[in-house]
């Protein structure tokens, strides 16, 4: 049967960007505004406190693993309230290859490994659209076996370390969101997966694609009323059944286009429209411009010069 979620994950292609070892000192405090990097956090000693987007803050401790798949603003801080006349604790130091806030001299109260990761696809931005805003998981075995991994191979500089690091985090990225799944998650595809029914719908929207859906027919294989499925799948997910649907056939398609598969007529057919030319209708209207334009876009993103990432949180 068709994985829903390893699919997404197939087609956003995640790589650990950039990743480092961060520490906390006294009364420290990090503040970043959103992008479009997705930031992760493995706590390896110690606490702080996360903020996101103006959210209640939520307290990490030591094998927790935060994602933030749409970077959102947020905040992360530690050691209790300022002391008066103290060190900035905002202030910002590299010691032992550590990048420390706060007091650089004083013991540190946190340890985590920070970064960003990177998402191959170009139309990462919708995908990551269907991943709650915030992904925290906590006292998973399997995820905090491979947290151990990680933080035992961030602590030590042995050969090939960053390589190490970077299989292990697209590892635990993959992890993490197949055990983050729940009724308690944030609306988004892990959400829904939770829930039989609308897994079950959800598995046969990935499955055929092509067919011709109705809210009706989704219900059906859900085996809930039209209005009850309509209701527990927006709340769950996010969005409508047919924005989902419409969502997906579009990432479907533009992943076909991008690999040279099939022409417009091949493609409308394997996304569920009748004809080359009503697709073309529905992916302009989707995407803002017509499937020969995108095509043309993606060959001039290659052609330009890639610069290197530059270190920061």
């Amino acid at each position: 049967m068709t994985d829903p979620l390893a699919e997404v994950v197939s087609l956003l292609q995640p790589e650990a960007a950039l990743s480092k070892v961060v520490s906390g000192g006294g009364a420290w405090r990090v503040r970043r505004p959103g992008g479009d990097r997705p930031f992760y956090c493995v706590v390896l000693e110690g606490a702080v406190a996360l903020q996101v987007g103006g959210q209640a803050a939520v307290e990490l401790v030591p094998g927790d693993f935060v994602l933030i798949p749409a970077m959102s603003g947020f905040e992360l801080s530690g050691g209790g309230p300022e002391a008066e006349g103290g060190v900035d604790p905002e202030a910002v130091a590299v010691r032992d290859g550590e990048v420390r806030h706060g007091d650089p001299d004083a013991p540190a109260n946190l340890r985590a490994l920070v970064g960003h990761l990177s998402f191959g696809s170009p139309d990462s931005a919708l995908l990551v659209s269907l991943l709650p805003a915030l992904i925290h998981v906590r006292g998973d075995p399997r995820l905090g076996a491979i947290v151990a991994l990680v933080g035992e191979e961030a602590r030590h500089r042995r050969p090939a370390r960053e390589v190490v690091l970077a299989r292990l985090l697209e590892v635990m990225l993959i992890e993490a969101l197949r055990c983050s799944s729940g009724t308690a998650a944030s609306p988004g595809l892990l959400r829904c997966l939770a829930d039989a029914r609308l897994a079950a719908a959800v598995r046969r929207l990935h499955e055929s694609p092509a067919r011709n859906w109705t809210v009706a027919s989704m219900a059906s294989e859900a085996a809930l009323s039209r209005s009850a499925f309509y209701e527990r799948f927006s709340r769950a997910m996010g969005v409508a059944p047919m924005e989902y649907l419409l969502s997906w056939r579009m990432a479907l398609a533009k992943n076909f286009l991008r690999r040279g598969q099939d022409g417009l007529a091949g493609i409308a057919e394997r996304v569920g429209y009748g004809s080359a030319s009503a697709f073309s209708a529905a992916f302009t209207r989707f995407v803002g411009v017509a499937p020969s334009q995108y095509l043309r876009s993606l060959t001039v993103d290659s052609e330009r010069p890639q610069t290197a990432v530059a270190s920061g949180e």
